[in-house]
C-alpha cells in the first residue's frame, strides 16, 4: 500500500509539473511575439524628422512667378541694390529656391542701401531719450505729415477699386487712353518697364521723404530710370497694358509696406 501511494504522488507531481510548463510556454513566446512588433518603431523614426532649412532674416526665399524686380519692390529695395548685393550680373536670372539677400549688409549700413534706412538711422536719438531731444523732434516730421500736402492724384479720374491688402495693394483710377500720368511728388525714377507680372508698362518712383509710388497699366512711359521728376511732371500716358480696361492701378508705399493711398491723397 505505501508502495501504491508514492507511485501516486509521483505521478501527481509530474502531471502538475508538466502542466505548470506548458502554462509558461506560451508566455514566452507572446512575450517574443512583442519584441518582434516593437522592433520596427525605432527604424520609422529617423525617416520622419526631416528638418527644413530656415531663411536668413533679411533674405529672401525665390518662388514660381517671381522677378528681381518685383521681389525688390516687395521690399523696398532698388533691384540694382538687389542684385549687386547678390552679386548678379543679369537680373534676369534668379532660379525658383534661390535664397536672395533683399536688404543692406551690414557692413554697407554707412556706404550703400535706399534711402529709407539711411533715414532711420539719422531720425533715431543717440545716448538721450526722445523726451530729452526736442530739438530732434522735427527731423521725422516730413516723413510723418506726407499726406495731403506731398502728394497729389497722378491722373484724375473715378476710384474703381480701392486698397485691399493683400490682394490689391493699391487704388485703380478710371481714365482714357492717353490721358497724362503724372508724378504724384518729386523723387527718382528707379525702374521703368514690364518686369513685373500683371502690372504692364510700370513706372516706379522713390521719394526722399522714404516713400515709393508705383504707376502701372501704362501704354506709354516718357520718362527713364535714374531722371529726377518733379512733383505734377508727366511721367507716362494711361493705358490698359496687363489690364481688362484703361486705368492706372497707383500704390503708395512705405519702404517694404503698401499703404491705402486715399490716406494720403488730397480730397477732390
Amino acid at each position: 500500500m505505501r508502495a501504491d501511494s508514492f507511485a501516486l504522488v509521483l505521478i501527481a507531481a509530474l502531471a502538475v509539473a508538466g502542466c505548470t510548463a506548458s502554462r509558461q510556454a506560451p508566455v514566452e513566446e507572446r512575450g517574443g511575439s512583442r519584441a518582434a512588433k516593437s522592433a520596427p518603431k525605432p527604424e520609422s523614426r529617423p525617416s520622419s524628422a526631416a528638418p527644413s532649412a530656415a531663411v536668413p532674416a533679411g533674405s529672401y526665399l525665390v518662388k514660381k512667378g517671381d522677378t528681381l524686380y518685383s521681389i525688390a519692390l516687395e521690399h523696398g529695395a532698388d533691384y540694382r541694390d538687389v542684385a549687386q548685393w547678390n552679386r548678379l550680373e543679369d537680373p534676369a536670372k534668379i532660379q525658383i529656391g534661390q535664397v536672395l539677400r533683399v536688404s543692406v549688409p551690414d557692413q554697407k549700413l554707412t556706404e550703400v542701401g535706399p534711402p529709407r534706412i539711411i533715414g532711420r538711422i539719422e531720425s533715431r536719438p543717440l545716448g538721450d531719450t526722445p523726451q530729452k531731444t526736442p530739438a530732434a523732434a522735427p527731423r521725422p516730421e516730413p516723413k510723418a505729415a506726407a499726406s495731403s500736402a506731398e502728394f497729389i492724384w497722378p491722373v484724375k479720374g473715378k476710384v474703381l477699386a480701392r486698397f485691399a491688402e493683400p490682394r490689391s495693394k493699391g487704388i485703380d483710377i478710371d481714365g482714357r487712353p492717353g490721358d497724362p500720368v503724372v508724378a504724384a511728388a518729386a523723387g527718382r525714377v528707379t525702374y521703368t518697364g514690364t518686369g513685373i507680372p500683371g502690372l504692364g508698362k510700370l513706372v516706379v518712383i522713390r521719394h526722399e521723404s522714404g516713400f515709393i509710388t508705383v504707376y502701372a497699366h501704362n501704354r506709354a512711359i516718357v520718362v527713364k530710370e535714374q531722371q529726377a521728376v518733379g512733383r505734377g511732371q508727366k511721367i507716362a500716358e494711361l493705358g490698359n497694358t496687363d489690364s481688362d480696361r484703361p486705368k492706372l492701378h497707383f500704390q503708395i508705399r512705405k519702404g517694404a509696406a503698401a499703404v491705402d493711398p486715399l490716406k494720403y491723397l488730397p480730397t477732390l
